[in-house]
């Protein structure tokens, strides 16, 4: 069996977030929000999801790569006639003390060699490609009419060659720039190439200012860049992926929109964002959920829209193929509905640095006792109750080890925060809370294996108890670490050294894939335990199952390393930098600041 991999590459501005295929096509481009109908959703429907494609007359070869430490993808295609360059990107720079970030993507078009012959086909669809939109004709423009807003797309090729699907000999430079909701009202030559350079010393400059240890460094640079971007900015929400409905493995039905915002999925990546020295991402986040908190109910969901919304109601779309004739293509996730209570403690742990790191003031922060109270009570409230586990079980409750550990924690992290504020009423509740948690853990434990178990009373393990060492609940140093790190290892690691979530059934059967960020977490657990030789092989390991442009995919098939399920995931990004992060500590790799 072939390998798979996504041949796409990612470009965003922390507004939106686009597939570039190595074919020239934008394969995936939802405006005007992450979670919006696609307006170029060819990944999961080559027919009725429209194109925007650069093509040459004759076959061609395509090399595809990132302009070095940037969001800014260039492709390169080389025929018989000659060969051009198409550089993709998503202008993000401040301007006028702010951010800006429009709904724009520029594609600068270069002959590098020879004449070659192109064509040029933009077709937008809205409503996910149920149907095409009216294009009007304009001296440099054309305008496609039929979404809530106009889309523009202004050029200096002729527009008549777009709209007659004519191929023409690229002589000179050329500049499509497409746009939402309002016309590019400026020069356009100028204006692409001032925007392109803005963009490029934005990133670069983003990078200088991380603290990025020299340990495979290229790969945890492409992860932070690919992370930064799956950020909503306008409201702080960092979503699990920019696509829907990638199967986890063909013909598996385990086709999911990952579109949205996970509490638990945002820990996640605010640590890794940490640990490089960017707090900004966290300090956004902090607005997103201190909205959700105050809303009025006592549980959080698993997931919210990236506006907050709670309603993310999963429906099907009969009339798209689906990825590589995957069906069903999904849009919502019905998961908005489980509980899932690891994720109090989880929020906790994300706000952590506002209280404990002396370089935010945080005696200026509003609402802390209050806000630190009500995380608590929502934990008090659900500490004993069965849930639907990270993995999101729809049909099966249990005491998950991997919950209590997370309100452990959370509860570990209130305990700090009301020392830092002198609250002794919260620090005493935060203690008495994380013994409740603490005993909820240890029923978990099977003294005959020597291993703790996903939940109380099962028989079967689990990737996510990895954490249990990652969280220090188990003293990595301690026999019983050492043991339950081993027997995890017996059952769920592959001989490739991936990692399966588990291996007992679910709601749709077996799973067939490994899950990529559990692969990261097991070379956490490698190096904390002190098998630093071992980590460093494993990581490295890893690195292969990455596309063209170091991307990683959520899941990975053991056998042949194909790459499926939502891509790029943020959780397999942010595992490697975690992963890279540990090592480097461990290692005492110097840290660039």
């Amino acid at each position: 069996m072939e390998r798979h991999t996504y041949q796409t590459g990612l470009i965003g501005n922390c507004a939106f977030l686009a597939h570039i295929n190595k074919n020239t096509n934008i394969d995936w481009l939802c405006w005007p929000r992450m979670d919006s109908s696609f307006i170029f959703g060819g990944l999961l429907d080559k027919k009725n999801g429209g194109e925007f494609s650069i093509l040459p007359a004759a076959d061609y070869s395509s090399h595809q790569y990132y302009l070095e430490n940037t969001n800014i993808l260039c492709t390169e295609i080389t025929t018989t006639e000659g060969s051009y360059r198409i550089t993709d990107f998503a202008p993000r720079f401040m301007q006028f003390e702010r951010f800006f970030k429009p709904l724009m993507l520029v594609r600068k078009i270069e002959p590098l060699e020879g004449s070659p012959r192109i064509r040029v086909k933009c077709e937008p669809v809205c409503d996910y490609g149920a149907y095409k939109l009216k294009r009007m004709r304009g001296s440099s423009h054309i305008e496609f009419a039929g979404c809530d807003e106009n889309i523009r797309l202004t050029t200096n090729i002729a527009v008549s060659y777009l709209f007659e699907d004519e191929f023409f000999v690229l002589n000179d430079t050329r500049y499509l720039i497409l746009t939402y909701g309002h016309p590019l009202e400026a020069p356009l030559v100028s204006t692409g190439e001032r925007f392109l350079r803005e963009t490029i010393t934005y990133w670069r400059t983003w990078i200088k200012h991380s603290s990025i240890a020299h340990y495979f460094q290229p790969y945890v640079i492409r992860s932070a860049l690919a992370l930064k971007i799956h950020q909503f900015e306008d409201t702080g929400a960092i979503i699990a992926a920019s696509t829907t409905s990638l199967p986890e493995f063909p013909d598996s039905g385990r086709n999911w929109d990952y579109r949205y915002c996970w509490l638990r999925d945002t820990y996640y990546i605010i640590t890794a964002l940490n640990h490089i020295g960017h707090f900004e991402e966290m300090e956004r986040y902090f607005g997103y959920i201190t909205d959700i908190s105050f809303s009025g109910d006592f549980r959080y969901q698993p997931l919210y829209g990236i506006t907050g919304q709670k309603e993310l109601v999963e429906t099907i779309l009969p009339h798209l193929d689906g990825y590589m004739n995957n069906k069903p293509v999904r849009i919502g996730n019905q998961a908005y509905e489980h509980i899932q209570n690891d994720i109090y403690g989880q929020v906790l742990i994300s706000m952590l640095p506002l209280y404990t790191d002396h370089r935010f003031v945080f005696s200026e922060r509003k609402d802390s006792d209050r806000w630190i109270e009500l995380l608590l009570k929502k934990i008090e409230k659900t500490i004993d109750e069965k849930d639907a586990g990270i993995w999101e079980f729809r049909n099966m409750a249990n005491v998950h080890c991997y919950t209590n550990l997370f309100q452990w924690a959370g509860c570990s992290a209130a305990e700090k925060m009301a020392r830092t504020i002198g609250n002794q009423a919260l620090l005493q509740r935060a203690t008495a809370l994380k013994e409740r948690a603490a005993a909820h853990i240890e029923s978990c434990y099977d003294p005959v294996r020597k291993v703790y178990t996903n939940a109380a009373g099962s028989k079967y393990l689990d990737a996510s108890t990895l954490q249990l060492i990652m969280m220090n609940y188990l003293d990595p140093a301690s026999e019983r670490a050492r043991d339950h790190l081993a027997a995890l290892e017996r059952e769920l690691k592959t001989p490739e050294g991936l990692f399966f979530r588990y291996l007992h059934s679910d709601d749709f059967g077996k799973p067939k894939t490994t899950f990529l960020v559990c692969a990261f977490w097991y070379v956490e657990a490698l190096a904390c335990v002190g098998r630093l030789d071992d980590a460093q092989r494993e990581f490295e390991r890893l690195l292969q199952y990455s596309n063209h442009l170091l991307l990683f995919s959520e899941d990975v098939e053991a056998e042949t390393g194909s790459q499926w399920g939502n891509f790029p995931q943020a959780y397999s990004h942010v595992g490697l930098m975690n992963a890279a992060y540990r090592i480097a500590m461990k290692l005492d790799v110097p840290i660039f600041i």
